[in-house]
C-alpha cells in the first residue's frame, strides 16, 4: 500500500508573517495519514527514487553542473538530529553528501565573522550538505546566553537573509527544517537515557540546565523564524515528536527538493560507440 506524500512538504512550510509555536502540535503528523507503521513503510518506500535523484546531482556535478542542495536542522537537544541523519540521509550515497555538526566555536572561528566557519563548510556542487546545527545557534543560543552584543545579534539576522540569498542565487537549495519537539518528549528520552547504560554516552548533564531556558529557547527561535523565513530560503516546521514521522518529513522535502531539479543523466562527452568497439577489439589481456 502506497500513500500521497505530496501535500507533508507544503504542510511542513511555515507561513510568512507572525510565528506562534505554542500553536503548532509537536505531536502531529502534518500532510501524512498513516500511522506509525504506513510512516516507516512509505520512507522505505521512498528510498530508491531519493537514492537515485541523489546520484544524478551528483553525476550534474561532475559534469559541469553548478547545483547543490544544503539541509540545515535545528531544534531542541534530543529533538533528532541525528537520528534523522541515519534514517533519512543514510538512503542516499555516503559519497555525495558532506555533514557538518557545529560545536561551539573555537578561538580561531571566533577570531572571524560568524559565517565564516559556515561558509567553510558548505557542499560542493551536486552534494548534498547537512548541517547538524548551524549558523542559527549565533542568534539562538547566542541570544538566550547573551554570548553577543544586542547590536550583533540584531545584525545577523539581516547578514543571514543576505548570505542565504546569494547561496541561492549561486544554485544551492537550501532546506532549513525546525525539529520542534515538546518539553514532555524532551524529559521522556533523557530518562530513557538514564535507563540505559548503553545511552550514558548520549546524556549530557548541561541539557537539564537548558531546559530552564525553555520559554527563552522557544522565543528565540520564534524571532529566528520570524526574521529569516524567505522566499529564497523558506522555514519548514516539522513535529518531532514522532521519531517515525519526522524522519518521513525530512525524507520528503528531501526527495521533492531534488525531483523539482528535474535531473537527467549527463550527456557522454565521448565517442560511445567508438569507445565499446575499442573494447570488443581489444586482445585479451
Amino acid at each position: 500500500m502506497s500513500f500521497p506524500l505530496s501535500d507533508l512538504t507544503q504542510s511542513l512550510r511555515l507561513p510568512a508573517g507572525p510565528v506562534d509555536l505554542a500553536a503548532i502540535d509537536t505531536n502531529a503528523a502534518p500532510g501524512f495519514d498513516g500511522d506509525k507503521k504506513a510512516g516507516e513503510a512509505a520512507l522505505l518506500a521512498l528510498a530508491p527514487a531519493l537514492g537515485d535523484l541523489q546520484e544524478r546531482l551528483f553525476a550534474e556535478g561532475r559534469s559541469g553542473g553548478r547545483r547543490n542542495l544544503l539541509l540545515v536542522l535545528q531544534g531542541m537537544d534530543t529533538s533528532g538530529k541525528g537520528g534523522t541523519l541515519r534514517s533519512t540521509v543514510g538512503l542516499v550515497d555516503p559519497q555525495g553528501v558532506r555533514i557538518t555538526s557545529f560545536k561551539a566555536p573555537t578561538r580561531e572561528e571566533l577570531a572571524h565573522d560568524f559565517l565564516w566557519r559556515i561558509t567553510k563548510a558548505l557542499p560542493e556542487v551536486g552534494m548534498v550538505g547537512v548541517f547538524d546545527r548551524s549558523h542559527y545557534e549565533d542568534v539562538l543560543i547566542a541570544r538566550v546566553r547573551e554570548l553577543a552584543p544586542k547590536d550583533e545579534i540584531e545584525r545577523r539576522y539581516d547578514a543571514i537573509n543576505a548570505w542565504e540569498a546569494e547561496l541561492a542565487s549561486e544554485g544551492t537549495t537550501i532546506i532549513k527544517c525546525m525539529l520542534h519537539i515538546s518539553p514532555q518528549e524532551q524529559k521522556e528520552r533523557l530518562l530513557a537515557r538514564l535507563d540505559d547504560e548503553t545511552k550514558y554516552w548520549k546524556y549530557n548533564p548541561g541539557d537539564v540546565d537548558e531546559r530552564e531556558l525553555w520559554p527563552a529557547y522557544q522565543d528565540a527561535y520564534r524571532i529566528a523564524l520570524e526574521r529569516t523565513n524567505t522566499a529564497v530560503a523558506p522555514w519548514h516546521v516539522v513535529p518531532a515528536d514522532k521519531k517515525w514521522y519526522r524522519n518521513l518529513a525530512i525524507g520528503t522535502l528531501l526527495h521533492d527538493a531534488l525531483r523539482s531539479f528535474d535531473l537527467g543523466w549527463p550527456a557522454a562527452d565521448f565517442d560511445v560507440a567508438h569507445e565499446k568497439q575499442r573494447l570488443l577489439d581489444e586482445k585479451p589481456l
